[in-house]
């Protein structure tokens, strides 16, 4: 394990000594378990060039209204 230093406002340090306290674990497991969860819920978002994206909510809509008459086959 490796140590870092944080800088915390003073009102959530003391509140977190007061958790600790009440749970009867040290401040540094309560940080540790909160990095935890929230790594956790770490989503990265997707992986996109724009490609497609065309600022219109309505395209799918769209393209069927304005697609042209089909030409005879023969």
């Amino acid at each position: 394990m490796e140590r870092t230093t944080i800088s915390i406002p003073n009102e959530l340090l003391e509140q977190l000594r007061k958790m600790a306290a009440e749970k009867r674990t040290s401040m540094a497991f309560l940080i540790r378990e909160a990095l935890e969860e929230k790594a956790k819920a770490y989503r990265p978002p997707p992986r996109s060039l724009g490609m497609g994206s065309s600022g219109h909510t309505d395209t799918a809509r769209r393209a069927s209204d304005e697609r042209p008459e089909p030409r005879p086959w023969r």
